[in-house]
């Protein structure tokens, strides 16, 4: 059975005097449990719109979102259909999505809380396999570094049993000796788990460590798909040849200033 499925999606915004922008426009496409798919892009082409409206954090203006056959909408003020709590993301920035005003230890307890499998897992546990120590479950997210505090984050999501975890850009804002580190993390935790990730980023070179399948946008639309290998040795899409392209190569020829 098909995990996820988004059938002409399109997600609008409103823009003050101009009308209104399609961030997403018309995206269908499958994704199978245990699979890791990589969404690329440029900035700005509709990614992590498509995240947060898989995740049900805005409104979608057609098209259909399925999780598990079961139809996701936008959260509001009622309490989620714990089928739908099986999805989980971890964002950009963990500094905001964290609360800083609870310790680690506690935000992670509530994932479990709603996780169906929660004896499996204790919150030492989970920070261990995030390469944190289980005594720093009562230090707050302000004590932890940029990549610790990702970390810890991933432990939540992870917590609380996702069938799909989605990591919108989880590794922009980290230093790049970190960002490999951290997006391998996340995929052998979800293979781990059993559960399909879907990792939204604009470093091909680290999706393409990573994912199985690769799916690339381009100003709001899917022009290309396919398995990492085949994408990365013949695009068919003009616009995938030139993402490849830009991307940076060390071929000896640098100058050390004087």
């Amino acid at each position: 059975m098909t995990l996820l499925r988004l059938e002409d999606l399109q997600v609008t915004y409103k823009l003050p005097g101009r009308g209104r922008l399609a961030a997403v426009d018309g995206v269908s496409f499958d994704l199978e449990p245990r699979q890791v798919l990589g969404l690329v892009g440029e900035s700005g082409c509709g990614k992590s719109t498509l995240a947060r409206a898989v995740c049900g954090l805005v409104p979608i203006s057609r098209g259909t979102i399925s999780f598990n056959g079961r139809p996701v909408g936008t959260l509001g003020l009622r309490r989620r259909d714990p089928a739908l709590m099986r999805i989980q993301m971890v964002f950009q920035n963990p500094f905001a999505s964290l609360n800083p005003r609870r310790t680690i230890g506690s935000q992670i307890e509530d994932g479990l809380r709603v996780n169906p499998q929660r004896d499996a897992w204790t919150v030492g546990d989970l920070l261990e396999h995030v390469e944190l120590e289980a005594s720093s479950r009562t230090r707050f997210p302000h004590q932890f570094s940029g990549g610790q505090r990702q970390r810890a984050a991933i432990a939540r999501a992870i917590a609380a049993g996702p069938e799909l975890l989605i990591g919108d850009e989880p590794i922009a804002s980290l230093d790049a000796s970190l960002q490999a580190r951290i997006a391998i993390l996340m995929r052998n935790l979800a293979v781990e788990t059993g559960a399909a990730l879907l990792f939204i980023s604009h470093d091909l070179s680290v999706v393409r460590v990573i994912a199985d399948d690769v799916a690339v946008m381009s100003a709001g639309r899917i022009v290309e798909r396919g398995p990492v290998e085949r994408i990365w040795t013949d695009p068919e899409d003009p616009y995938t040849r030139r993402l490849l392209a830009a991307i940076p190569a060390v071929d000896g020829m640098g100058v050390l200033p004087g």
